[in-house]
């Protein structure tokens, strides 16, 4: 069981964003009937900004609910304090992990699955999509492993569990030559639009049939994409 205690996020600069955030959250879940809700950290919360989700996702009515500074415990939190109680969604993708640096590897993967757990506890009719942590840095590194680490411990981990999903967005991000591409990260860390476009478009397919299934209707859900 993993030891992970749900904690609000900080903002160290006294504007009170995360809460601010948090706060809309909740109001867009009541407000909007999402068919599809994004949970997580930046590399969701980024993706709203993308043309990615202006051409994929919005059409299939989801929410965005990233907020990029969390750590498992600060997802978990939300999660356990209403971000999902007001919406019916048939589909959750999360994205958490690339933040807990102080972590282990073993302790990230088992936050990952609890928030996981959670969704399911909230949402148990929904699919639930958690998505491999992406590499990082121009070139080899300690912080790549440990998430090559973090994702084989996820793998062993989702094996076999009910409607929950392990997927990986990687396209071929790390090169022949083991580097990153500032065109695909432009800082090496965060995707660029070019990076969300390679990595994400490949997801709306399958978010679409999620909810093909979910509703058990025939023939593909349009997609309006350039």
């Amino acid at each position: 069981m993993s030891s992970v205690v749900p904690t609000p996020g900080e903002t160290i600069d006294g504007d009170d964003r995360w809460l601010s955030l948090h706060k809309l959250f909740l109001a867009e879940g009541t407000e909007k009937e999402p068919e599809v809700v994004f949970l997580g950290d930046y590399t969701v919360a980024f993706l709203q900004q993308s043309e990615v989700w202006e051409n994929f996702f919005a059409p299939l009515h989801c929410l965005n609910f990233g907020i990029p500074e969390d750590r498992i415990e600060n997802v978990l939190w939300r999660i356990e304090n209403g971000e999902l109680d007001s919406v019916k969604a048939k589909v959750v993708v999360l994205s958490v992990g690339c933040n807990d640096h102080t972590s282990s590897p073993e302790a990230v993967s088992e936050g990952i699955v609890t928030c996981a757990a959670a969704i399911k506890s909230h949402l148990p009719e929904a699919q639930v999509v958690v998505l491999k942590l992406l590499p990082c840095g121009q070139h080899p590194n300690s912080q790549r492993d440990r998430r090559r680490h973090i994702n084989e411990q996820l793998s062993k981990a989702l094996k076999g569990k009910a409607q929950v999903q392990l997927v990986d967005l990687d396209p071929g991000l790390v090169r022949l030559d083991g580097s990153i591409s500032h065109h695909d990260m432009f800082d090496f860390l965060h995707l660029s639009r070019q990076g969300y476009k390679s990595t994400f478009e490949p997801l709306a397919d399958l978010v679409a049939q999620l909810l093909r299934e979910a509703t058990g209707a025939e023939g593909d859900t349009p997609i309006t994409g350039p």
